[in-house]
């Protein structure tokens, strides 16, 4: 019950920052779609609305993409800052110096038995795998010191205890990584939803009796092609941003495996 609890105190006030995140991430959107792209300076005769763009300004072409834009912008934003914040906590998790120079150190720290100065390189090191090696460390120890229990079940609560580590530091290295993934989905769904309103308004200006509209066909078409190029480019921001992450992840997960390895058959070696 106990663990339960820490983990909703823990979740809840990071769903909250996220909320916050997102809303200040619409608020900027909207403030640069309608601002910034949207200035009259940007378009013929200073008319956003029925105003053509000027000859080559980006701003005023991307603000024909419409509302949808606004929404795009939101995640453009949300996938640089999740990048950011994933980034240095990820640097931050693997800790002061390289991770296998540490976990030589400690090896060889083990070898000779110095099992108190293994854990002062952890305490040094810092990040997620000196955290869970730490945790080991003074499983190790007290398993040495402790005469009532056979090698057997000695290497395995060692094992567990990392494994326990282990459990405690991977929600916090893959936080968020939902929020890129997320990110990357929708960003195809609203580029797709641009395309679709971009085309009614074009289709729907060339239903209209007479001459067509070119006003309002050639918005309709600037906001399905905005939409779909916005949407693209930030899914695939968005991915390769997961997959980056993703793959820093896996490495630290590895070392953390490969010190758990280290640290159980060093235990198994000195007590046959």
């Amino acid at each position: 019950m106990a663990t339960n609890n820490k983990s909703k105190s823990v979740g809840i006030p990071r769903i909250w920052i996220n909320l916050i995140v997102v809303t200040i991430s619409f608020v900027i959107a909207y403030f640069i779609f309608y601002n910034v792209l949207g200035n009259p300076a940007n378009f013929e005769g200073g008319d956003p609305i029925k105003g053509h763009p000027i000859d080559g300004n980006t701003k005023g072409l991307i603000f024909k993409g419409g509302p949808v834009v606004v929404v795009n912008i939101t995640l453009l934003i949300l996938a640089i800052v999740f990048f950011f914040e994933r980034l240095f906590t990820l640097i931050a998790a693997q800790g002061k110096g390289g991770a296998a120079g540490f976990l030589n150190r400690v090896k060889n720290l083990l070898d000779r038995n110095e099992i108190d100065q293994a854990i002062k390189e952890c305490d040094k090191q810092k990040g997620s795998v000196a955290n869970v090696i730490r945790h080991g460390l003074m499983k190790y120890d007290e398993m040495q010191k402790d005469t009532t229990l056979d090698k057997d079940t000695k290497v395995l609560a060692i094992s567990k205890e990392i494994e326990e580590a282990t459990t405690l530091e991977l929600p916090m290295l893959q936080a968020n990584l939902i929020i890129l993934a997320t990110v990357a989905s929708i960003a195809t769904l609203m580029g797709l939803l641009g395309t679709v309103i971009g085309m009614i308004k074009a289709f729907s200006a060339l239903a209209t009796a007479g001459a067509p509209d070119a006003v309002a066909l050639s918005t309709g078409i600037s906001e399905a092609l905005i939409n779909t190029a916005g949407g693209v480019g930030i899914s695939a921001i968005a991915i390769v941003f997961y997959n980056l992450f993703s793959n820093m992840v896996d490495g630290i997960t590895f070392r953390i495996e490969e010190a758990g390895f280290t640290i159980t058959q060093n235990f198994a070696a000195k007590n046959k």
